[in-house]
């Protein structure tokens, strides 16, 4: 009936699943848990007809062509370049914390100093992870990248991971730099956007095939066995001997043979509040204050004319696979024990032939949008079309 099952009606599985429809001509059954389509990208409009993002913002941005034109098959474009605040000793500042941020938190002469110091000792429009500047010899520097550390960063990364920066790998750290720069853009990739009618669409649109079927509601085991311990598998009580394409938790897909992947969660507040505008910038990063990390204001990000505007705040939570509520995982905890776990279920899984391991949870990494769409390309090609 299926020549491909794959688990996860997100991002990944879904630009899989238009490939082998269109590409191979194969028919495909998706298997997903929630009750929609597009995963963690998933919008829609509220019941005041405002588009929001339900699991947080999700701004497109990408340095390749190949995955701008690829996603440019199903969606026009709003093109916007995001921008973020941070509340800052009661001011609004640019985050990154970059040269604007110099010059409206510290007085002239000293912003001038500092400028021209960063200037000479790393080069203008130079990302500098904020531990490495810390490092520094130059006192005024240290002096710098330890009021940086605290007001930007250090609450905030104990907020969002319950850690601090030094606890987590040196690719976290790296996300939020100091940028030495007058571009107060969050990012400065060459293609950047919204689609048009939301995420929600562009999926819609991938899936738009008749060789695609889809399971909304359905958790993939009241469907598929999957035997751990030889790797058979069995599709509505019948042997399946297509491939097995898992977009879901590594660890659950092989019963936490090794233990539980630990994982951080989110809570969102969604509000719609009657005014037309909330803030001046898409988003507002609190470090130093509330238990939330930020709020995004939805209509700046979309474009969308309405006389109200909708909001969301993020309050970072723990992950428990058994409390709802608490159960979506959202970002793997990126240290090096939880990675020697993983390494584990990775290597049982390549016994498996019929076993493809995609995306976030699969993965164990966290990926951007474009990266994610990226290794579904590349995993089509060289994994499920290369057979």
């Amino acid at each position: 009936m299926f020549d491909y099952v794959i688990v996860g009606a997100g991002l990944s599985g879904s630009v899989v699943a238009e490939r082998i429809a269109n590409d191979l001509n194969k028919k495909v059954l998706i298997i997903e848990k929630r009750n929609h389509i597009a995963g963690n990208v998933f919008d829609h409009h509220n019941e005041h007809g405002i588009l929001v993002h339900q699991y947080g913002p999700h701004i497109f941005h990408t340095k390749l062509k190949e995955v701008w034109d690829y996603i440019s098959q199903f969606t026009e474009w709003n093109h916007y370049h995001h921008r973020v605040l941070g509340s800052i000793d009661g001011q609004h500042v640019p985050i990154p914390f970059n040269l604007k941020s110099l010059f409206t938190l510290l007085p002239q002469h000293t912003a001038q100093q500092l400028e021209q110091k960063l200037v000479t000792h790393f080069g203008y429009n130079v990302k500098v992870p904020i531990l490495k500047l810390r490092e520094t010899s130059d006192e005024q520097l240290k002096w710098l990248a330890d009021y940086v550390y605290e007001k930007i960063f250090l609450h905030y990364t104990k907020k969002q991971w319950d850690m601090t920066p030094e606890e987590l790998n040196r690719n976290v750290t790296g996300r939020v730099p100091v940028y030495i720069s007058n571009d107060d853009r969050y990012f400065q990739d060459t293609y950047q956007g919204l689609p048009k009618n939301g995420y929600t669409r562009v999926v819609e649109a991938m899936l738009d095939h008749q060789n695609i079927k889809l399971m909304l509601n359905t958790d993939y085991k009241e469907v598929v066995t999957f035997n751990a311990d030889t790797g058979s598998i069995m599709l509505f009580g019948q042997p399946f001997t297509g491939q097995f394409i898992y977009t879901g938790k590594i660890d659950e897909l092989f019963n936490y043979k090794y233990g539980e992947l630990p994982y951080r969660s989110l809570r969102f507040e969604h509000e719609t509040i009657e005014q037309e505008k909330y803030q001046s910038a898409g988003t507002v990063n609190y470090p130093n204050e509330y238990d939330f990390t930020r709020i995004t204001e939805f209509k700046h990000l979309t474009g969308q004319v309405h006389p109200y505007t909708s909001i969301v705040r993020e309050y970072p939570q723990p992950y428990s696979k058994d409390i709802p509520g608490m159960d979506i995982p959202y970002y793997p905890i990126p240290q090096s024990q939880n990675q020697i776990v993983y390494k584990q279920y990775k290597q049982k899984a390549k016994q498996y032939n019929q076993v493809v391991l995609l995306g976030r949870l699969a993965e164990y990494t966290y990926y951007d949008m474009d990266a994610c769409i990226a290794k579904a390309l590349k995993v089509y090609e060289q994994v499920i079309r290369g057979e």
